[in-house]
């Protein structure tokens, strides 16, 4: 009776102690954010150097005009500043870490500790 009740046939649990493949193991929600901040992180660095790019192109193609020079220099200013502040809150969050958790990774990547099944 239980075999005619899986539809689509017999499906096994790649975590076999029950949740998250033991103890320690993010999952969940805590993978999903992890995953997103990554995600965050690499676009925000390649739409950063994208922007240093279009600036450099920029400079080239502005042939002594004052008006364009500047806004090239501002967008390699507010590119720069971006990529600074994502290694900076990624440094400050290693420090947090330790001084609040004693462990610099405890909020980046963090731990759930669960029963064992």
């Amino acid at each position: 009776m239980l075999y005619m009740l899986q539809i689509f046939g017999h499906i096994t649990n790649p975590y076999p102690t029950g949740y998250a493949g033991g103890i320690g193991t993010s999952f969940g929600l805590i993978l999903f954010f992890n995953n997103l901040l990554k995600l965050i992180t690499v676009v925000g660095g390649i739409f950063s150097f994208l922007q240093i790019l279009m600036a450099g192109f920029g400079f080239i193609s502005a042939g002594g005009d004052a008006k364009q020079i500047a806004n090239c220099w501002n967008k390699i200013w507010q590119a720069g500043l971006g990529l600074v502040i994502i290694a900076v809150s990624f440094v400050l969050a290693a420090i947090f870490g330790f001084l609040i958790l004693g462990d610099a990774s405890a909020i980046l990547s963090p731990n759930i500790y669960g029963p064992n099944p």
